[in-house]
């Protein structure tokens, strides 16, 4: 059977996500390792709720933190990948994280990222942005 013309692009637009979600994966697995190193528990990875995803929930002691991953080949271009509209959907995903872990009301909250650049350590940026409302 022949391919037509209008097939090629479908099978490269595939490809190319495949290829993002792997990077994502590779990314969130060096995120989660360098949390680990430094003392956190991973309770959740990729967690998805109806009003968003969160990369990784990371606990150490009475600290909740809420983790962005963000992969590019600059740690720059990474850090500004954490757009405003994404901070607000990983704040709803934290809501309903919260509404259904009762028992992780009590602990103090934060929101991170970290940011994974290729040959480079993963870079952590502790209370990379604040939801609190203006």
């Amino acid at each position: 059977m022949k391919r037509t013309s209008d097939e090629e692009p479908l099978r490269r637009d595939a490809g190319a996500r495949a290829l993002a979600f792997r990077l994502g994966l590779s990314a969130e697995t060096r995120a989660a390792a360098l949390l680990m190193l430094k003392g956190f528990r991973i309770a959740a990875r990729r967690w998805r709720s109806p009003v968003g995803e969160i990369d990784l929930v990371a606990r150490r002691r009475r600290l909740l933190v809420f983790v962005e991953v963000k992969a590019r080949d600059k740690f720059d271009d990474a850090a500004e990948a954490v757009t405003e509209r994404q901070r607000r959907r990983i704040a709803a995903a934290a809501e309903a994280w919260l509404a259904s872990h009762a028992d992780d009301l009590q602990c103090d909250i934060r929101f991170d990222a970290v940011l994974v650049a290729p040959w480079r350590m993963p870079r952590h940026i502790k209370a990379a942005f604040d939801v609190t409302p203006p």
